[in-house]
């Protein structure tokens, strides 16, 4: 029986206020405890993508300042940081998450504003995430004796650690929580269209008395991060974003005694089986790829359906799409956000026009968007083959390819048949299968009967262009130790 067309209520406006929000008209450099000018005296413009305001005007930093952040961390370093007690340390640590969860509602707006999320997400998923990371080092700050037994375990120095615009907050707490804990010393450079998350979380750093240049944050675009990468006083590099940057990193750090974590780009594979729940993993789905946009590295872009379902799955995801509503970020109703800058969105918007011309069917809400902002409405593909642009590159929005299979062996070499290898979804009411799939694929991530479920005590990373290392968990911490 067909699905009844009407998929959606007429729902009021329910905003988020954002009277309690501090957004300041100038943001400087942290660095040394404080916020300074660039040298240059050159700034950017930090831009909310669901109305193109201006937010905030934010300092660049040129390679002087980069060789100020690093030579504050290593005094920090050097002089008190490396030589506290692990659970003086830990007590910071601690504190920095108790703060994030004091002014949790500031950020969750602020992300929101600066990144384009919708505030459910950056309320329900990002801040909370952000605190549990810290709450979770501090932890293991004065136990790594126990994490990592006969190792010796001993920092390695100064990080230096850049972090995309899709998951600012979150991607901050990721890298400095697990530095700070082994004892190291931070330099971090946030995206260029999100810097205003890891600035305030830089004035959180002050509220909880981190001794100044333990964390100096500079922001600024690619020069800034090169600048970063190839100086020579940093001992480690750990870098989010996408693959064809994480090789550029790599190429530069190749030769040096700097060691390196990439965690890169993704083009999942959500696997449907005949015998999964339906109804659930259509929501598994529909959150697998629209969740924030479609700006996440382990979105399941690529979606397989046993043929036998595939009539059923794809009628009720085109039923969820049309119920996805797409609007101001920071109305709690709003499912989708706005793309995250002009640039992200034109990207988008050209792997639309290739995936229709390669001959792919597409299909996309039938939603009205905004006048004013970046957007892009809810898009699925129909008859996609593997050899299609749209089902082998990331695309990093709301575009979702399907694909059909018959037998366990087929989508296993499917799945497996691509450049990437961050994760992949499994739904099937069969335990051996689940075991049978997650051992054969190669991905770091493989979540059964679920999607995107993240937890600060489990490991993330990937393999082949997916980068190398693991952030999260012991993993996190051992790749910010010497380990003899």
């Amino acid at each position: 029986m067909a699905i009844s067309s009407k998929t959606t209520w007429d729902l009021a406006p329910a905003p988020e206020s954002s009277d309690h929000v501090d957004i300041k008209k100038t943001y400087g450099l942290f660095i040394n405890g404080k916020f300074v000018p660039s040298v240059s005296g050159k700034t950017f413009t930090s831009i909310n993508p669901a109305n193109e305001q201006a937010l905030s005007s934010v300092a660049e930093a040129g390679s002087e300042d980069v060789d100020k952040a690093v030579k504050a961390a290593r005094n920090a370093y050097n002089k008190h940081w490396r030589k506290m007690p692990a659970a003086e340390r830990a007590k910071y640590i601690f504190r920095i998450a108790r703060v994030i969860q004091e002014r949790a509602r500031e950020f969750a707006v602020i992300e929101s504003m600066d990144g384009g999320k919708p505030i459910r997400e950056s309320r329900d998923v990002d801040v909370p995430l952000a605190a549990n990371h810290f709450f979770y080092y501090a932890g293991w700050a004065d136990k790594l004796s126990y994490a990592f037994p006969n190792r010796n375990p001993s920092p390695l120095g100064v990080a230096g650690q850049i972090i995309p615009w899709n998951f600012p907050l979150l991607m901050a707490a990721w890298k400095i929580a697990p530095a700070l804990a082994t004892g190291n010393t931070v330099v971090l450079k946030p995206a260029e269209t999100t810097p205003l998350t890891a600035l305030k979380l830089a004035e959180v750093i002050q509220e909880a008395g981190l001794p100044e240049g333990v964390v100096n944050i500079i922001t600024g675009a690619g020069a800034t991060g090169a600048a970063l990468v190839n100086h020579p006083d940093i001992n480690k590099i750990a870098f989010t974003g996408s693959t064809d940057v994480g090789k550029l990193i790599q190429r530069a750090v190749s030769g040096s005694d700097k060691k390196i974590t990439l965690e890169l780009g993704g083009k999942a594979a959500n696997i449907i089986f005949e015998d999964a729940a339906i109804d659930q993993a259509v929501e598994g789905i529909i959150n697998g790829i629209y969740f924030n946009q479609g700006h996440v590295c382990c979105a399941g872009s690529r979606l397989f359906v046993q043929e036998s379902v595939y009539d059923e799955v794809l009628e009720k995801v085109k039923y969820r799409i049309e119920s996805l509503i797409v609007g101001d970020p920071l109305d709690k109703n709003t499912d989708i956000g706005a793309i995250n800058s002009k640039e992200q969105l034109q990207r988008v918007k050209h792997y639309l026009e290739l995936g229709t011309k390669e001959g792919a069917l597409l299909h996309q809400s039938s939603c009205k968007l905004p006048k004013k902002g970046y957007w892009c409405k809810p898009s699925l593909f129909e008859n996609v083959s593997p050899s299609h642009a749209i089902a082998r590159e990331e695309i990093f929005g709301p575009v979702l390819a399907v694909q059909t299979f018959r037998t366990v062996q087929e989508v296993i070499t499917k799945a497996n048949n691509t450049p990437y290898g961050l994760s992949a979804g499994v739904w099937t009411d069969k335990g051996a299968k689940i075991f049978n799939l997650s051992s054969r694929m190669r991905a770091g991530v493989v979540w059964a009967n679920t999607f995107n479920q993240f937890d600060p005590v489990s490991p993330f990373g990937g393999y082949k262009e997916s980068g190398y290392g693991r952030e999260g968990g012991l993993h996190g911490l051992s790749s910010y130790l010497n380990l003899k």
